[in-house]
């Protein structure tokens, strides 16, 4: 394909596919190649043959016993009144893209209700993590006498509550529903005045989806949005829509686009399991301007308006900041003297980034692989939450050979064209926007702030005071619900168990007296971090059950842990606990704190077969430390005076 729309139906922002595919699937399919060998795999731009001919070396591995860790496993119901066995094989092999190792629940064609009703239905008894609901216009009714607006809003109200009857059957089989919008007719029956007619189909459609927008808004997380809708207008609908694959085989949309669906699905499973990115990095000569900076100095680069090329840097600007307003954290990679590669950040009028706008900034003459990794141990992320953009071809290869984990877009030739190919290639997909992550880039610029901080300190403990820290812990309240959720959804490597739990599912744990939660919040000198740690106990007897222990890793080796356990104690003890149970569930990505409860003081008291761990802490034995953080501890007791008044009530 040619033109505009290549972008998107090649997915151009993805390397072609390597001339050994065929090989690497022989080997994958063999048990040679582990997920992280099939991560790079699918980080290709594969056609919808290539992505089933994977799909069936991951079908062969998994058959084989391969369970591709590091990669987070996760189950897909689908749920359609059109075909989707094309589909499944697709978002199978597009999934590892997105650390995702993805299992398909296919449901029979045209059974959406009878499937979310039944309890016994083929989805109700998979237990998904999810179910993705892609159902049409002709499934959903919309249809009304031309120009009776109250028959209109009949159908509207009826199509609504058949979403209403699937996200309730969805909730009950224990999975979120992912419900995807109303993609419009390309064909029209007035022309421009469609929308402004009752009981056309693209009126019909729209006011559809803006009402699933809202009921997804105020869902409390039991419903997430797939906008299908805004896909297909980014394509074109008349290239989304193909009339002959419906009639033949009732085909949802056009079979190229088969890769770019799938890839825009397991953007939102991956961002549900906290895969999507946090960091972008840039380069800088030819690619946040034109021109060398160290050649043609502040005078002969290329930015600013009335230029083509100028603009074009512009663009690409104005996307990083906006990014940046919605919390991805901005940083530097370049190969310059530093004084130099900063000078148009400083001086250049036209310039939009300025040198506050970055976190970190590495001019120097190393290996750009190195840099990229000192860049994500001072902002305190993982590689795999960087993105890196680079005009240079081969720079963009070695950091894809070096640091595999890390996404580097392709580019194409014209400038103008990079905000638009970032843009495409979702890196950043998010399933909600909180105040916390408004502050997020703020949050790791402080990290880098403080790692300044700690390469001058004599000692770690000297530093760690100098931070100033307050830890504020309190039980889950329904204001922090949606930000509690976000974080038990995302959290994976400071994760003792993993477990995972929709807002609906923390509502009840609120409201459960024999449950102890806590939230835990950190302040320091250089800010707010906002919440940084969930723990849930559940009580067996006089023993508290550590079901959920989880912390943000950017608070890492700064003794927060500590703390946390100094209060748990305390509550425990008020609670009249005699011990703490822990328990270590390995998942592939959590072994950082495989030795958590054994640092803290507990003892291990069984190893199981699959690696779990399982810890005892007697609440007499334990003893406080001295720690350089202040623990304030609010709404404890008037959450166990509610818990104790709950109980009484039933009793």
């Amino acid at each position: 394909m040619t033109g505009p729309g290549a972008l998107y139906e090649d997915l151009l922002w993805l390397p072609r596919q390597p001339a050994d595919f065929g090989a690497r699937c022989k080997a994958l399919a063999s048990g040679k190649a582990d997920g992280a060998a099939l991560r790079t795999l699918t980080g290709h731009a594969l056609d919808v043959n290539q992505l089933g001919r994977l799909a069936k070396a991951i079908g062969a591995a998994t058959a084989a016993g391969a369970d591709f860790r590091p990669l987070t496993r996760f189950r897909l119901g689908l749920l359609s009144n059109a075909t989707t066995g094309f589909l499944a094989p697709a978002l199978v092999a597009t999934a590892p893209r997105f650390n995702i190792a993805l299992d398909i629940v296919e449901t029979p064609f045209g059974q959406a209700m009878q499937q979310v009703i039944d309890p016994d239905s083929e989805l109700r008894r998979a237990r998904p993590d999810a179910v993705l609901v892609m159902l049409n216009d002709r499934a959903l009714r919309l249809r009304a006498p031309l120009g009776d607006a109250a028959a209109e809003d009949a159908a509207l109200a009826a199509s609504l509550a058949q979403i209403d009857a699937i996200r309730d059957g969805v909730r009950a089989a224990g999975a979120v529903a992912i419900v995807q919008t109303v993609v419009p007719p390309a064909e029209t029956l007035f022309g421009g005045i469609d929308r402004g007619v009752a009981g056309t189909t693209r009126r019909l459609v729209h006011r559809f989806n803006e009402a699933l927008r809202d009921a997804a808004a105020g869902s409390g997380g039991e419903m997430m949005l797939f906008d299908a809708s805004a896909l297909a207008e980014t394509v074109g609908l008349a290239a989304w829509h193909d009339p002959t694959q419906w009639a033949l085989a009732k085909l949802p949309f056009s079979l190229p686009l088969v890769p770019l669906f799938a890839d825009h699905v397991c953007r939102i499973v991956g961002a549900l399991r906290g895969q999507s990115r946090r960091g972008l990095v840039f380069d800088l000569d030819n690619t946040l301007w034109g021109g060398v900076i160290g050649d043609e100095g502040l005078e002969g680069i290329v930015v600013g308006q009335g230029d083509a090329a100028g603009e074009s840097y512009l663009a690409l600007q104005r996307y990083a900041l906006d990014l940046r307003e919605r919390g991805i954290v901005l940083a530097v990679s370049s190969k310059n003297d530093d004084a130099v590669a900063r000078q148009p950040f400083r001086e250049h009028p036209d310039m939009l980034l300025r040198e506050e706008h970055f976190a970190v900034f590495q001019a120097n003459w190393s290996d750009k692989a190195a840099n990229i990794a000192a860049i994500a141990e001072a902002l305190s992320l993982r590689l795999d939450s960087l993105v890196f953009v680079d005009d240079n071809p081969a720079e963009r290869a070695l950091i894809r050979q070096k640091l595999p984990t890390v996404a580097v877009p392709e580019l194409p030739a014209d400038p103008a064209l990079y905000a638009r190919t970032l843009a495409a290639a979702g890196y950043f997909e998010a399933v909600a926007f909180s105040a916390d992550d408004r502050r997020r880039a703020a949050f790791y610029e402080g990290n880098a702030r403080r790692l300044q901080l700690r390469s001058g300190a004599a000692d770690l403990d000297g530093y760690l005071r100098s931070l100033q820290m307050v830890a504020t812990m309190a039980p889950f309240d329904p204001v922090s619900r949606p930000r509690i959720a976000q974080l038990i959804g995302k959290s994976n490597q400071f994760n003792l168990t993993t477990r995972r739990y929709a807002e609906p599912e923390i509502r009840a744990l609120e409201a459960d007296p024999s449950v102890f939660t806590m939230q835990i919040r950190l302040t320091d000198a250089f800010g707010d971090n906002g919440m940084i740690g969930v723990v849930i106990c559940r009580r067996q007897g006089a023993v508290w059950d550590i079901d959920t222990w989880l912390m943000s890793c950017r608070v890492l080796k700064r003794r927060v842990e500590e703390a946390v356990l100094q209060e748990l104690v305390r509550q425990a003890r008020a609670a009249g606990m005699q011990e703490l149970r822990g328990r270590y569930i390995p998942s592939g990505r959590n072994g950082m704190v495989a030795g958590h409860y054994e640092a803290l003081g507990f003892s291990r008291v069984e190893t199981l077969a699959d690696g779990t761990t399982l810890w005892l802490l007697p609440v007499a034995e334990h003893r406080e430390r001295d720690l350089p953080i202040d623990i304030v501890a609010t709404g404890f007791a008037a959450a166990a005076a509610a818990a104790a008044a709950r109980v009484a009530e039933t009793a």
